[in-house]
């Protein structure tokens, strides 16, 4: 079927391009839009780099290569070819202003003029590098995607300070060069106070960081980002716990003060490689725990003197226990060196991948790095074998684009056996004649226009001439035989409810508004058709033909047996109805304002946009702000049974969070088959039934947007920034996905949001570079000891502007027979992100206490394992944990203490929960449940020389003084609390209340005229860069429920259910002594 989306091609040149080519502003770099000839107005990327697909890289044909090798990184349109990875060089670049700013936005005049909306930052923040690839991985903390550049202006928690709602996956790197990424562009109710000033944030290290300890201090003029003076060295143990986030890719930063992000100097390859840099455990010695000798490498030993009866440890010095630590180094990762795979760097780090072989690791990462030969081994380690699959992860503006190979009629060449497509591991015998596949071992003969000469070495002379037998990601044009029809149009449809409640909290308002000003973010030319309808209780289209003088509505009023009127004229071409579409959404706030409809028949709603859609497919954006409550598919507020009686409550969860009608699910699978991608954006002040209602965007790829409860004031400009992501970001449509694997490995299942047809395949309506399909695998023989075992997957795809593509990764590991090896080789933030999806898909079938309670046990048999087969101290007063997982029981403890997890709380904020962590990407897991968290009234202390973001501080609330002021964020939410003997002076400069009693329960940051505000805007829209998410800001106080939310977090005391973590590491030591027994 139609293939998952890439990014769309275009003419940009390749992220490592000739700077000189910057001339033109970062905004003109353009992801996955139609390449448009010179003259053509240009659009703002979300990022100002180029998209990981096709357009600039040069496409490869077969037969015989030209006289050259094929060149690595394309030539950029505008210089001279650059060579494989010298970092681009510093060039200024002017100002953007490509379009007026909304009405928001401060005038170019008044610090600097805000570029457009989604455009992010370049620049960078110090992020602490990855320790090694297998030690444990520094948290960095969310995700994070290209920030937003330096903010110009004071910005508000209104003006859109992300791009389009940075979702959790964006691009998560610096611009290629210095050139600032312009800010986010702030809606029209945006507050800038005129004292903005658009001065760039300071720079810091490569990509944003969260860590303001970072260990190479950022002054004005930086040390080399990419030095490798500190990548073997273990970071100071005071170092803040996370590392930026990172996500598919490191995060972008906010403009340098000056040099290139990426400076001029070279990159210093981490040392042997081929082991993995400094991080095997053992190439560190491990920092000596609890104040004994040094460990043995490769383990971290916790003296836990526990007699079996005590509850608390005489001899446990919290201030000891393992917690992130952050590197600030940025790795260049080679993928694979000296023919053996490389440990990739932990997801949470900075990282710039050259693909020797190897696909990334932002693509695909699998949760051991060494393949088990035997399923005994791998149940004796108790960990769990699978793949993350992010198959259009952004890459970092470093990294070389991905080739884009043509082979013309005949398409790619595949196995005849398994149709496993061509990759860098087929093995060519018989003069290059034929070849074995490296999955199902069958031999095939070469296509003759296809064959060369082998080498000495086995290899084919042409291998690093040809992308697909040199690297682990390529992209293949794909031929008439991969479409069963025509590549789809890029429609996008906007279904907006305009019910009595919508329009009174101005939820209507912010979603036409944020509408209206998306509209020019969409991809240009004719294949680009758009849509509107409202509805309440009835469904209201609009022609928006251009012979009318204005749109004329047409009303829909059988809402159980729904149909479109006027199939032709209520999808058109954008460039046809600019004006009207305009138009009309300045209108409808007004034409709906005294609409004393309450009722809203949201099936029906998006059944009758549906049928408007089937004969192309695309984007569905539903704005919905109440329950669905008449029609096909209405709900009842049967969560009010669940709150009248509370321990039928807990008994009753379940139902709560499953489907309650079937209806849904039956639309939501035809949707699917139609190609048509649902995304709901629920702006609302009371239960919607999410468990119901998501059904829909989990089965045709999309995703729920939850703004609960939903205030015009303060989640307006996060609105506009989540929407505009949604539809800039780099995505493919009409896809389908398959991973393949060597013999004797086989997929066990899929997840995450997609429709489930065939067992083998993912159809995808959409995907995006933010979505991650988690892959389990199973054995069904035995591996063979020193042999590799690959893994690929294919995704065919529709660009936004209509080319079919096949992204393939592959991905070679080795084998083993050896358990120890299996522990070494571990990689911490895959498992747990595994953990953290299989543990949210339970939630709705299974009592809370028992998957909390599976949580932990899994986590002691993997210690439990370890400390039998392969510790090499015998004390067992000692807990001795991997170093490779020695954070697993903290972020264990996390997940248990987690909203998804907790009894209390309400249901739609659990099973959006549930709805957030399903397409998660990997560099997102840990920051969801151990957040960062700084404090921020001392601000005005710290040194210019040390990075934006303060360092960050263990989860507890031991470290919370009621003198101060500290912000904690886990990539979605925000939260300021402020203690109740703060100095009113500093919550005055900083917040702009003059008292710890005012503190609004809406709120909205204000740039204030003082150093101390500055830094925290500053501070939070660099934050929001790395996320590549606007993050809802909320203040906080003791003793209310902002106060109790705060809490909450600190996930290592000990509360009414739950152990401190401490005691955690005691309980599981217990366990572990017990089973030794």
């Amino acid at each position: 079927m139609a293939a998952p989306g890439g990014p769309r091609p275009r003419n940009a040149p390749p992220p490592n391009y000739n700077p000189n080519a910057l001339a033109d502003g970062m905004q003109n770099l353009q992801v996955n839009r139609p390449n448009q000839p010179p003259g053509a107005p240009r659009h703002n990327t979300p990022f100002g780099q180029q998209p990981p697909f096709a357009g600039g890289p040069p496409v490869s044909r077969p037969g015989p290569p030209p006289p050259g090798v094929f060149p690595r990184g394309p030539a950029s349109p505008s210089g001279p070819p650059q060579t494989g990875l010298s970092p681009p060089v510093a060039q200024s670049v002017p100002t953007f202003a490509s379009r007026p700013p909304p009405p928001g936005v401060m005038p170019p005049s008044m610090g600097g003029a805000p570029p457009p909306p989604g455009s992010l930052p370049s620049g960078l923040g110090s992020r602490p590098g990855p320790p090694g690839p297998f030690s444990s991985s520094p948290l960095t903390t969310g995700p994070a995607m290209p920030p937003p550049s330096s903010i110009s202006s004071s910005v508000s928690n209104g003006p859109p300070l992300g791009g389009p709602g940075m979702m959790q996956g964006g691009a998560r790197f610096p611009p290629p060069s210095n050139a600032m990424r312009p800010p986010f562009g702030a809606p029209p109710s945006a507050m800038v106070s005129p004292g903005a000033s658009s001065q760039p944030l300071g720079m810091r290290s490569p990509f944003g960081s969260s860590s303001s300890v970072s260990t190479t201090p950022v002054t004005a003029q930086p040390p080399p980002p990419f030095s490798g003076s500190f990548q073997n060295v273990p970071p100071p143990p005071g170092s803040s716990p996370f590392a930026a986030p990172s996500q598919a890719m490191p995060p972008p930063m906010g403009a340098p003060h000056m040099g290139a992000p990426y400076g001029t100097q070279s990159w210093q390859l981490p040392p042997h490689q081929g082991a993995p840099p400094s991080a095997i455990p053992g190439s560190m010695q491990p920092p000596s725990m609890y104040g004994m000798a040094p460990p043995l490498p490769n383990q971290a030993v916790a003296s836990i003197t526990s007699s079996v009866g005590h509850s608390i440890p005489s001899k446990v010095d919290p201030n000891q226990i393992p917690r992130p630590i952050p590197n600030a180094s940025v790795v260049l990762h080679e993928t694979r060196q000296g023919n053996q795979a490389n440990p990739p760097p932990p997801a949470t780090s900075d990282y710039i991948v050259r693909d020797t072989g190897n696909c990334s690791p932002r693509y695909m990462r699998c949760t051991i790095n060494q393949i088990p030969c035997t399923v005994d081994l791998l149940t004796t380690s108790a960990m769990q074998l699978a793949l993350l699959v992010q198959p259009l992860a952004l890459p970092h503006p470093s990294e070389e684009p991905l080739q884009v190979v043509d082979f013309g009629e005949s398409g790619p060449v595949r196995c005849s056996r398994c149709k496993g497509y061509i990759n860098p591991f087929m093995k060519f015998i018989d003069q290059g004649r034929r070849f074995i596949c490296n999955f199902c071992g069958h031999t095939d003969e070469t296509p003759r226009d296809y064959q060369c000469n082998l080498g000495p070495d086995g290899r084919r002379r042409d291998a690093d001439e040809r992308p697909e037998l040199c690297r682990g990601t390529v992209e293949f044009v794909a031929t008439k035989e991969y479409m069963v029809r025509d590549p789809m149009p890029a429609v996008y449809f906007f279904l907006i409810d305009v019910s009595m409640n919508a329009i009174q909290t101005g939820a209507t308002a912010a979603a036409c508004s944020a509408i209206s000003q998306v509209i020019s973010d969409l991809p240009d030319g004719p294949r680009t058709l758009v849509g509107v309808a409202t509805f309440d209780s009835t469904i209201h289209f609009y022609n928006l033909k251009r012979a009318l003088q204005q749109p004329l509505m047409l009303i829909v009023p059988d809402v159980q047996d729904v149909y479109t009127p006027l199939q032709t004229d209520v999808i058109v071409q954008l460039s046809e109805c600019r004006q009207h579409l305009e138009l009309l959404l300045e209108s409808i706030p007004t034409m709906f304002q005294n609409n004393r409809t309450a009722d809203s028949a949201f099936g029906a709603a998006v059944k009758a946009a549906f049928l408007a859609m089937k004969s192309t497919g695309g984007k569905l954006l539903v704005f919905q702000s109440v329950l669905p409550s008449t029609g096909i598919g209405a709900l009842s507020a049967r969560e009010a049974e669940g709150r009248t009686n509370v321990s039928a409550a807990e008994k009753e969860a379940n139902k709560l969070l499953q489907p309650a009608d079937k209806n849904l699910k039956t639309m939501a699978i035809e949707f699917a088959e139609y190609q048509v991608c649902v995304d709901v954006f629920l702006t609302t002040q009371s239960y919607e039934d999410i468990a119901s209602i998501s059904v829909i965007p989990r089965t045709t790829g999309g995703q729920v947007y939850y703004y609960f409860p939903f205030s015009a004031l303060a989640d307006t400009a996060k609105l506009y920034n989540d929407l505009r992501w949604n539809i800039t970001r780099p995505e493919g449509f009409e896809a389908v996905m398959r991973v393949r694997c060597s013999q004797g490995i086989q997929v066990q299942e899929y997840a995450g949001n997609y429709c489930k047809r065939i067992p083998t395949d993912v159809d995808l309506p959409a995907i995006d570079c933010d979505k991650t399909i988690m892959v389990t695998l199973k054995h069904d023989d035995k591996l063979q000891e020193g042999s590799e075992c690959s893994f690929q997957s294919a995704v065919l795809y529709t660009t936004i502007d209509g080319q079919r593509r096949i992204r393939v990764s592959t991905l070679a590991l080795p084998c083993t027979t050896m358990l120890s090896n299996l522990f070494r080789s571990a990689d911490l933030d895959t498992q747990f992100a595994c953990i953290l999806k299989q543990a949210a898909s339970e939630v709705p079938t299974a009592p809370l206490s028992r998957i909390r309670e599976q949580v932990t046990n899994l986590c002691i048999n993997i210690l439990h394992s370890y400390r039998k087969y392969c510790a090499t101290v015998s004390s067992s007063g000692q807990l001795i944990l991997p170093e490779a997982l020695k954070l697993l029981p903290l972020y264990t403890l996390a997940l248990v203490k987690s909203t998804g997890l907790r009894t209390d709380g309400q249901i739609d904020s659990r099973s959006f929960w549930i709805n957030y962590v399903s397409p998660l990407s990997t560099p997102l897991a840990i920051p969801l449940v151990y957040p960062r968290l700084i404090a921020i009234h001392e601000l005005d202390t710290k040194e210019d020389g040390d990075s934006l973001i303060p360092q960050s501080m263990p989860l507890s609330s031991e470290h919370i003084s009621d003198t101060g002021i500290y912000l904690l964020e886990n990539g979605e939410d925000c939260l300021i609390y402020v203690g109740n003997s703060a100095d009113p002076n500093v919550i005055h400069q900083l917040l702009g209340i003059s008292s710890v009693e005012e503190i609004p329960a809406q709120f909205v940051l204000q740039q204030q005229d003082n150093p101390l505000s500055k830094k925290l805007n500053d501070i939070i829209n660099d934050i929001r860069r790395q996320r590549c998410n606007y993050l809802r800001l909320k203040l906080c106080k003791k003793g209310d429920s902002s106060g109790m939310l705060f809490f909450s977090y600190m996930v290592e005391d000990k509360t009414q259910n739950g152990l401190s973590y401490v005691e955690f590491l005691v309980h599981i030591h217990r366990h572990i002594q017990n089973k030794m027994a």
